[in-house]
């Protein structure tokens, strides 16, 4: 049987291992994660997901101080259309963000940036243009698209010196939204370098409905395949994700004519994941029946999670001052309207209870929203079980080069941890 490791991914002068760790927010996907990735030939994702909260932890710079600090007086008002982002400091603190992974960069791999269109804060076109424009001013390798259909964001890009240079993909869940974006990128005479095609069983946001489970990840990328066959655009790379849990599950896809796989589920336990290692257990617990897939995003799409993430039905006050980023263009959120339903209906309550939406920049800022691929329920086959009941960490190289050298569906254990 073959292995991932017999097959290469070219995107333009590049030739990869086929192997991308996707951009997990807000800093699970680390530096030292997408640096291993790139070591070992492959591709790896930072987020741009609150980097000015990355920053401040990783760079000790006080940006959300600053903000929260310059908009106290509007913490009690239900009108958050006044809180705006400072594009000066959200420009540094994603240069610092991609400069400070980039200067330690090492390898034949690639390290690109995942930019989610979703983050509207309170400026949906003037946050996402100087977010993109600093990652590639910074020396980014590649942009990926996330979560929204992008139909604008090329143009953001347009007139910058590196816009034909870096490698710029989009993730889509269906063959209708890739149409659309090329369709009105077309005057641009600027193709994507890939399209990740992201199925179901992914974690964190999903591009489908409710009615996730009666779609099919290797239908979806044959369409894709297909179609851009059909329109001679086979030059663009199509790399599926979600669900592909063993280097078996990888090769099937390249046999069908894939680039490449996205996978991202299996790296969450690594040490250089950024979870705190006390959530990396509560992921090796978590069996098939605690996963779900629930609305409580206030960005509108299902968002799959373990279920017993503090964050579900919490009443946090929102604190848009010092985040906001889910902030739609008019300054609004469903989670600040689900909030203040509740504390008008419960006026003697010190904290309410939100079922239908959470405050998805808090509990994402504190961990408390434990987003996962379906297959997590899987990953104690990855690893051993140690004398005190916990599971044993793995190195992102570990679970880098399973995949790589792996064949029959097997999963190779780490060796035990020294006592």
């Amino acid at each position: 049987m073959k292995r991932l490791d017999d097959y290469r991914m070219r995107l333009g002068r590049h030739e990869l291992v086929p192997i991308m760790i996707g951009g997990m927010g807000v800093d699970i996907s680390s530096s030292d994660l997408a640096l291993e990735a790139a070591r070992l030939g492959g591709v790896g994702h930072i987020s741009d997901a609150m980097v000015k909260t990355v920053t401040d932890r990783r760079y000790k710079t006080k940006f959300v101080k600053a903000k929260q600090a310059q908009y106290k007086y509007n913490v009690d008002s239900q009108d958050k259309s006044p809180v705006k982002f400072n594009l000066e400091h959200l420009a540094e603190a994603t240069r610092l963000h991609v400069e400070g992974t980039m200067a330690r960069k090492q390898g034949s791999g690639l390290i690109f940036i995942n930019c989610m269109e979703k983050l509207t804060m309170n400026g949906p076109r003037e946050t996402l243009r100087v977010r993109l424009a600093a990652a590639l001013d910074a020396g980014i390798d590649g942009i990926t698209l996330a979560a929204g259909l992008h139909l604008g964001s090329f143009a953001l890009m347009e007139d910058h010196p590196r816009f034909r240079d870096a490698k710029l993909g989009i993730i889509v869940s269906s063959l209708r939204a890739l149409q659309l974006f090329l369709k009105k990128n077309s005057r641009l005479n600027r193709l994507p370098d890939y399209v990740v095609v992201e199925g179901p069983l992914a974690g964190g946001h999903l591009g489908f409905g409710m009615d996730w489970a009666n779609y099919d990840l290797a239908t979806i990328v044959a369409e894709i395949m297909a179609y851009l066959k059909q329109e001679g655009l086979a030059d663009i790379a199509v790399i599926p994700a979600g669900g592909i849990f063993t280097g078996s599950d990888a090769v099937r896809f390249m046999e069908a004519g894939a680039a490449g796989v996205q996978v991202a589920t299996r790296f969450t336990v690594t040490r250089e994941c950024g979870l705190p290692d006390e959530i990396k257990q509560e992921y090796f617990k978590a069996e098939e029946t605690d996963i779900e897939v629930n609305e409580i995003s206030p960005t509108g799409y299902p968002m799959r999670m373990i279920k017993s993430s503090p964050g579900i039905g919490d009443g946090i006050r929102p604190n848009c001052e010092a985040y906001g980023y889910l902030l739609d263009a008019n300054g609004k959120c469903a989670y600040i309207t689900a909030y203040n339903r509740e504390v008008d209906a419960h006026p003697e309550e010190r904290r309410v209870s939100v079922m239908d939406k959470t405050c998805l920049c808090t509990h994402m800022r504190n961990f408390e929203i434990w987003t996962c691929g379906h297959k997590t329920y899987r990953l104690k086959e990855t690893t051993l079980r140690q004398p005190d009941g916990s599971w044993q960490l793995l190195s992102a190289a570990h679970v880098f080069q399973d995949y790589q050298f792996s064949t029959d569906g097997q999963i190779r254990l780490p060796e035990p941890a020294a006592t």
